[in-house]
This record gives structure tokens, C-alpha cells and sequence, in this order.
């Protein structure tokens, strides 16, 4: 998942129905430590829910220590395990006898049905608390979770309800962000519905997620659309949307034009055709893109004169702008994008050091170039250089 972890996922969702999380506690495969864990988990809070560790293998051991710190049994269930066969019957194959395992139920707990996987939840309570048993693989999980948010823990959560709205910015860093931001933090504390904030950022990229709770939630929701506009003025043309990846801003509005896009990379190496084509669908408006690692895969892929990057060198404006314009005529679309740089640790010279980095468009209307420095390892910089490069291929397009 991008962005954020399955935790900080099952956090927010529960947060929409106004469950604050207390605690958030990752544990090795070990029936001790697991069985610890809950114990904590259960003197601090109402609702338990673990995911994880409820497969058909030896160190799925959730199951075990649930059983053990609660003094139940374990108990097979033969409609799971028919449910399971025909699972595995219907792909064509024979269940294994260790994904019997998986019909084990806590005595007591209440069957979660799971569409996507052989492993059932289980839903356990006891006197005053609930505990939910989820499976681990997102595609199993989400799913499973959603439904519980609209049934079962819907029914079990207070009146007030929390709404969420993510502002993603790009451009700037986490501390720019805060600066700008501090006046608006301050005065949302103050209202009566209070906004918090919570800050998460990675290469390139700072969310803001905010979060109002009333009785009312249309009253949190329009607190919340308010607080929204206000960061859309401070925070200019670096705040892209409200929680949908960039690739996905972009793709947008080269779909809104009927633009194609063909990218040249150099020190990224492929991550930025990685990042379009991660959006269901691009395939209407990505047309293709070349790694151009060296020079001499400039000159042949791109189209650049090799006595351009002999005078200029390859990290350069120039070169940057012949790779945008070079991959554009080649491959006969509206935009052209490019990115050469140093990732390092090595490759630094006198003149170009570690993390510098040129990207560059050309498309109608014109061409722009950006000449750019980032901090970090190789991993940071090739990830900056990709979310600069798409967010000047947004700032091209918008109207």
C-alpha cells in the first residue's frame, strides 16, 4: 500500500467511526510474545483487532495464543474446511491437510467469511471487550475489515463520528509545510468542532491528514471542506489533490486534453514510466519510455547531439530539454519528459555533485526545465527526482 501502512489503514478506518487507536504493536511469530501482546492490548482497550498469523503454517500462531490467554479451546469447524476444499477445487487442485488449520476457531467466536482467501476471520467477545481476528494479505483483509466497519463494529461504536479529508502537497518540505500551516493549525484547535492534524511524509510527497468529530457528521464534514479551502490558499499551486496520487493527478489531465506522454530516464532508471503506468488505464495516454542510462543511449534513444553533452555534459539543462524534445518526436505524442542526474553515492564531480538532478518537459505551448538538488540516499533522490518530474508535467498541463 502507498502511503501508508495496513496499520495506519485499519486506524483510519476505525477513526470513521469515531474508535480512537492506543496503541499499534508489530510481533514476531511467537506464541509468547503474541500471547503478551494481547494481554496489554486487553487491559488498555475495548476492541482488540490483530491481523496476521491465521494461515495453515506452523508459525501461524495467532489462532494458538488467542485460545491460550483467553483459557479456551480450539475448535474445527467442518463447514470451513468443506468451504476450503471447494475453494481449492474449484482452481482445479487438492487441499493440503495443514490448511485444516485454518477451520480452528476459538470457541466461542463468530465466523468473519473471507471471499478472497482460504483463512476466515473470527470475531470474539467477551464481557465488556471484542476481539477481531483478521487475515493478513491487504486483498484479504481489506475487504474483511470493510464489512466489519459497516456492520458489526458500526453497531458497537459511540454516536459521535470522526470525518477524515488528506491534502497531498509536493514541492515543498515537512517543515516548509508546518510553517505556512501554523497559523490555520492553531485556529482549527480553537473551534468548536476541533481539527487535528496529522503529518506523514516521504520523498517528494507531505500529506496532511485531517480529522473533525461531532454528533453531526454533515457538521464535521462541512468543518472539515472549509479547513480544506483555507490550506488550498496558503499552500498555492504545491497542494495537487486531496489524497489521489500524483501519477494519478497527471494521468487525469492528460486524459482531459487527449495528450500522450513519452518519457526518457536517466539516473531514475525507469522509476518514472514505473510510477505513470502504476494507474489502472494509462495505457490511453502513456506511449512508451526509454531508460537512456548512458550517453551513448541518449544519442540513440533520445535523439541528442553528442556534441551537446560533450560541451554541456549529460547533467545538464540543455540535454535535459533534447532528451523532452528528442523523446517527443520520436514517439510522436503531445509530452515529452525528462530526467538525468547524480543519484550517487558516486558519480559526483567538481562541477556536479550528489543529488543534483535535471528534469525537463516539452510539449505544446512550450518547454521548461528545472535544475534541482536532493538530499539522501540513492533510493531518496531517484524518488524525489520522479515526483519533481510529474509535478512539472502537472504544472505544464493545468489549466
Amino acid at each position: 500500500m502507498r502511503h501508508e501502512t495496513l496499520g495506519e489503514h485499519v486506524a483510519c478506518e476505525l477513526l470513521g467511526l469515531g474508535i480512537e487507536t492506543v496503541s499499534r504493536t508489530v510481533v514476531p511469530d511467537d506464541l509468547e510474545e503474541i500471547g503478551a501482546a494481547l494481554k496489554h492490548a486487553l487491559a488498555r482497550a475495548d476492541l482488540v483487532v490483530a491481523t496476521g498469523g491465521l494461515g495453515p503454517s506452523d508459525d501461524d500462531l495467532t489462532r494458538q495464543a488467542v485460545a491460550h490467554v483467553l483459557g479456551r479451546e480450539l475448535d474445527e469447524h467442518q463447514e470451513i474446511v468443506d468451504a476450503i476444499q471447494a475453494r481449492f477445487a474449484a482452481r482445479g487442485s487438492t487441499m493440503a491437510a495443514v490448511n485444516r488449520r485454518q477451520a480452528l476457531l476459538v470457541r466461542g467466536a463468530a465466523v468473519l467469511p473471507n471471499e478472497h482467501g482460504t483463512a476466515p476471520g473470527q470475531w470474539i467477545e467477551l464481557e465488556r471487550q471484542v476481539i477481531a481476528l483478521l487475515p493478513g494479505p491487504p486483498r484479504e483483509l481489506m475487504p474483511m475489515l470493510a464489512v466489519l466497519v459497516g456492520g458489526r463494529l458500526a453497531a458497537r461504536a459511540p454516536l459521535a463520528r470522526t470525518e477524515r479529508r488528506t491534502l497531498s502537497v509536493t514541492g515543498l518540505t515537512e517543515s516548509q509545510v508546518e510553517q505556512v500551516m501554523q497559523p490555520l493549525y492553531a485556529r482549527w484547535r480553537g473551534q468548536p468542532i476541533a481539527i487535528a492534524v496529522t503529518t506523514l511524509a516521504s520523498p517528494g510527497l507531505v500529506e496532511l491528514h485531517l480529522r473533525a468529530s461531532s454528533d453531526s457528521a454533515p457538521a464535521a464534514a462541512r468543518v472539515l471542506d472549509e479547513a480544506s479551502a483555507d490550506a488550498a490558499e496558503v499552500l498555492g499551486n504545491h497542494l495537487f489533490s486531496n489524497g489521489t496520487p500524483l501519477e494519478a493527478v497527471v494521468g487525469d489531465l492528460l486524459r482531459a486534453r487527449g495528450y500522450r506522454i513519452a518519457v526518457a530516464e536517466s539516473c531514475t532508471g525507469g522509476m518514472l514510466a514505473g510510477r505513470l503506468t502504476d494507474v489502472a488505464g494509462s495505457s490511453a495516454y502513456v506511449e512508451r519510455g526509454v531508460v537512456t542510462y548512458s550517453n551513448a543511449a541518449k544519442v540513440e534513444l533520445a535523439g541528442v547531439d553528442p556534441r551537446l553533452i560533450e560541451h554541456e555534459g549529460a547533467v545538464s539543462e540543455p540535454v535535459a530539454l533534447a532528451m523532452a524534445r528528442g523523446i517527443r518526436e520520436r514517439a510522436q505524442v503531445e509530452v515529452g519528459v525528462s530526467v538525468t542526474g547524480i543519484a550517487g553515492p558516486t558519480g559526483a564531480t567538481p562541477a556536479k555533485r550528489v543529488g543534483d538532478v535535471v528534469i525537463a518537459i516539452d510539449m505544446p505551448g512550450g518547454a521548461d526545465v528545472r535544475t534541482l538538488r536532493f538530499a539522501g540516499s540513492r533510493y531518496v533522490v531517484r524518488a524525489q527526482a520522479v515526483q519533481a518530474a510529474l509535478d512539472l508535467v502537472r504544472r505544464g498541463l493545468a489549466p
